[in-house]
């Protein structure tokens, strides 16, 4: 019976602890986090019916022109509180995303003559609800939903001409978030895990218009861009 014991105890002792989630646990992530916009535009479908004089003389000919937007990789830092052990609320925060902006699908007929407008930097904080399906083991998977607030920085571009025409966009936005991912439980309380994120987001362009004579007659939509980014993290994490 002793030696029983004494087994049960030293095994006991050198079983790891792995990092399983309470209520009240607060974990704190820093991943690598890639961005890739999956966008929709409609800009050389636009005519000067819908926007107003100028849109159709800009891209004329160019019926397949549309807003591009490229990815980036950027640090990432999140926080989760665990309000049960399977229930958590995650905040994720960026420094800022810079993006690459073009005009794809351009012909020879286009007034513009350099597709790239340039780039701007967005700032997307998003909080999300998860449900953690197995928080008592080593492989925690978890789902979630909820909302992104994308804030537009630096975002000034410019086309390509009549000596150069500025566009920008617009406004901030309101979108949602749906998740996967999984935690996998190390010992002293570190984990590692991989996340991906849909957000659904989008945003007005507006084009600086010019008059006959050249000078500026005020903000012109041009197109009604859809971001709607995956997000695709890797890192690792500490509850405390």
């Amino acid at each position: 019976m002793k030696k029983s014991l004494l087994a049960l105890a030293l095994a006991a002792a050198i079983a790891p602890s792995f990092a399983m989630a309470e209520a009240g646990d607060i974990v704190v992530r820093l991943r690598a986090t890639h961005v890739a916009p999956d966008e929709g535009s409609r800009l050389g479908s636009q005519t000067d019916a819908t926007y107003g004089a100028g849109t159709a003389a800009l891209l004329y000919g160019n019926a397949g022109a549309q807003l591009q937007v490229g990815s980036n990789t950027i640090p990432e830092i999140d926080f989760s509180y665990y309000v049960t052990k399977n229930i958590a609320a995650e905040l994720i925060l960026a420094l800022g995303t810079r993006h690459d902006v073009s005009i794809g699908g351009m012909g020879s007929g286009a007034a513009i003559t350099s597709p790239a407008l340039g780039s701007v930097n967005l700032l997307p904080p998003t909080l999300t609800a998860q449900w953690h399906f197995m928080p008592d083991t080593m492989f925690d998977p978890y789902v979630g939903a909820g909302v992104a607030y994308v804030l537009g920085m630096d975002r000034s571009l410019t086309a390509q001409v009549g000596g150069g025409r500025a566009i920008r966009i617009d406004r901030n936005s309101f979108g949602g978030v749906l998740q996967a991912g999984i935690d996998v439980n190390l010992q002293d309380k570190w984990l590692l895990n991989f996340d991906v994120k849909k957000l659904w987001v989008g945003t007005d362009v507006e084009l600086d218009s010019q008059g006959l004579a050249g000078t500026k007659t005020g903000w012109q939509k041009i197109d009604n861009l859809d971001i709607d980014p995956w997000v695709v993290s890797i890192g690792i994490g500490k509850k405390f």
